[in-house]
């Protein structure tokens, strides 16, 4: 009832159950981008209003977000094209610019999508309470919010271990419900001002050459600049539809490019046109309120058709629905950040275990640690909006630098068709996002950005180091893979396994130096007695093999050839030999019901896995192996059936191989 009944990852119905339409991604992952309208406009317009009477340049603010939304979705349509897989940010910067520069994207996107959770929850609890009369705010109210912000990430972290889709549809009436009203706002607010155009035009023209003439041409340039860069929350979430392709309906990346059309255009009207709002109803600021509140309030707050106070109930849902949008919002970093991390450990740069799915089909790890994340930002913050925006803007900058650097040496190495229309726009977009960064991090330094460079930097040299640690272990088994090359035969080749005779059961992943070691092992220790010996495995689909049927069949077959070249060499070795695989997204769920089945056709049989043994475990080695011989240990073992957990000892650098030992 909590979670939901496990999905059967045999079903070939089961790509097309889970996926998404574009209408329903744009729900899912453009709720960030079209939510960041609500703190990304209101912070641009503040910069120009604090510091004198400058808002006539929101018309050039306007256009500029506007232009810069709509190249920056033009550079990741191209990244859809050229990396249909997904990966977006992490894997454009490692494919086009190496292992180092995609280390460093991904974790900046790790970072940036727990912070993308934090402040939408933390924005949108703002938005909500802000909404109480101005006499209940105080430090009790600001601990209720914050209490009100935890329960709704552990909501938001239940709705996404059920499952994305589920969560999306359980979102989708608000989104519909922001969409409307701000149709209504923006339009309505553009039409009833329409008599107006040529005073707006004389202001905005007045107000330039005052200003010019005060303070000249490179200080409105610097106002302006100053505005733009503090209004970079709204180009956040734009990166998402490149990272989560693999949730979206096939063909992928026709779903994917018309995801891009919808946020990008959704996002350049809703900000650009707020912002234009905003000078033509020349909104101040108001204590207690956002300025999207006191923008919705003046355009709708006097509406009284036939006596009835309609426009407070359009004030009511418009600011209701913009801070439950934001709620809605955090669902972007558990869609994509759990898909990052899973794409990392993919190659090694974070634990495996997330990479590994839940029978919900989920990454749960990836998930729970999002969202256990975005509560310690959270308390760690107060909530403090300010310091996450700063935090949370510089970040996805990072990787859109990077990104666009990578395909910009990309299109020109390719020199394909239209090599030089992609160059103009991913430079153009690099530059931008580039100035961008440079200017947060100048201008907001020591308000938040310092904190964000920590915690990215920490995590990088966490992520070599895991890799660092995998990497050693893989060529340490490769030295014992090479050792095993070449194998005497046995002058008795065996055949298919006899039922009554003593039977050892290996439970082996690869085709390598493991589990040639456990045969050996069992064969030294018990010499002569076990007549069979049957090989089993298991298929573990993960998030990198979950993308189709055919990618799933191409990991069964992968798997079965490793299992026969197990049998070929245990019949030379003398053995009656077999094999038995299954597929599925749990390893130790699979293999104890694969063992049991066993145990029904063979009464005389025991059961071995091999573990790799350190001479001093640490904390970390066992978060980044898994402990699957010990569980399935314990599982058979409480059935009654025998196993052994045969040790392979990894020693130190310093340590000597020798028998038994990698």
């Amino acid at each position: 009832m909590v979670f939901g009944a496990p999905r059967d990852i045999h079903d070939p119905a089961i790509f097309h159950q889970i996926s998404l339409v574009a209408f329903l991604a744009w729900v899912g992952l453009g709720a960030d981008g079209l939510s960041s309208s609500a703190y990304g406009p209101d912070e641009s317009y503040r910069a120009l209003i604090e510091k004198g009477q400058h808002g006539y340049l929101a018309v050039f603010l306007a256009l500029a977000t506007a232009f810069t939304v709509l190249i920056i979705a033009s550079a990741y349509t191209r990244v859809i094209e050229e990396f249909p897989t997904g990966g977006g940010g992490y894997l454009v910067a490692t494919k086009l610019l190496g292992n180092y520069a995609g280390v460093v994207s991904g974790s900046a996107l790790v970072v940036d999508y727990v912070l993308t959770i934090t402040v939408s929850v933390v924005s949108g609890g703002d938005a909500l309470f802000n909404m109480l009369p101005l006499e209940w705010h105080g430090m009790h109210l600001h601990e209720h919010k914050v209490a009100f912000e935890v329960i709704v990430l552990l909501v938001l972290i239940l709705l996404n271990l059920r499952g994305v889709k589920e969560s999306v549809q359980a979102l989708l009436p608000i989104f519909l419900i922001f969409v409307f009203t701000h149709v209504v706002l923006i339009l309505g607010g553009v039409l009833t001002h329409l008599g107006r155009a040529h005073e707006v035009a004389g202001s905005v023209s007045s107000g330039l050459g005052r200003d010019t003439a005060a303070i000249g041409a490179w200080g409105v340039f610097a106002l302006f600049l100053n505005a733009y860069t503090r209004g970079a929350g709204t180009y956040t979430g734009i990166e998402a539809v490149s990272n989560g392709l693999q949730i979206m309906r096939q063909p992928a990346v026709q779903t994917g490019k018309r995801t891009m059309l919808y946020m990008a255009t959704s996002l350049a009207v809703t900000a650009g046109g707020i912002l234009i709002c905003y000078l033509l109803f020349q909104v101040e600021p108001v204590e207690g309120m956002t300025l999207n509140g006191v923008l919705v309030q003046s355009f709708a707050g006097g509406w009284r058709p036939f006596g009835l106070p309609l426009g407070g109930l359009f004030v009511f849902l418009t600011l209701l629905s913009e801070g439950a949008l934001l709620l809605v919002a955090a669902q972007t970093g558990f869609i994509d950040g759990p898909r990052v991390m899973a794409n990392m450990a993919i190659d090694s740069w974070l634990p495996h275990r997330f990479a590994s799915l839940s029978d919900r089909l989920t990454t749960k790890d990836g998930v729970l640690l999002m969202g256990a994340g975005a509560i310690a930002v959270l308390l760690g913050t107060h909530g403090n909006l300010g310091a996450l925006v700063v935090m949370y803007s510089v970040n996805v900058f990072v990787t859109f630098s990077l990104t666009m650097l990578g395909m910009l040496r990309h299109a020109y190495a390719r020199r394909a068709p239209k090599w030089k229309r992609t160059m103009a726009i991913q430079s153009v977009g690099f530059v931008l996002c580039a100035a961008i960064l440079v200017g947060m991090i100048v201008e907001k330094f020591w308000q938040g950005a310092w904190l964000t460079i920590v915690i990215t930097t920490v995590l990088i040299i966490f992520c070599v180091s895991v890799r660092a640690h995998y990497l050693s272990i893989a060529r340490k088994l490769r030295t014992l893979d090479e050792e095993f090359a070449h194998l005497p035969s046995h002058d008795h080749h065996g055949g298919e396994p006899e039922p009554r005779e003593p039977t050892a059961v290996v439970l082996a992943g690869s085709y390598g130096g493991v589990g040639i070691h456990s045969i050996l092992s069992i064969q030294r220790t018990f010499p002569g007695y076990f007549k069979n010996l049957i090989v089993v495995s298991v298929a573990v689909v993960d998030s990198g093999s979950f993308k189709g049927v055919h990618e799933m069949d191409r990991l069964h077959h992968t798997v079965e050839d490793a299992l026969k070249k197990y049998v070929e060499l245990a019949r030379r070795l003398g053995w009656n030999a077999d094999y038995r695989i299954a597929t599925g997204t749990d390893a130790v769920a699979e293999l104890t019901r694969l063992c049991i089945e066993l145990s029904r056709t063979f009464p005389r049989l025991m059961f071995f896995a091999g573990k790799l043994l350190w001479k001093r475990e640490s904390w970390y080695q066992r978060i980044l192996h898994n402990e699957t011989a010990y569980q399935v240990q314990r599982r058979l073992q409480w059935k009654g059936l025998p196993m052994t957990v045969l040790p392979l000892r990894v020693p130190d650098d310093r340590g000597q191989r020798g028998n038994g030992t990698v």
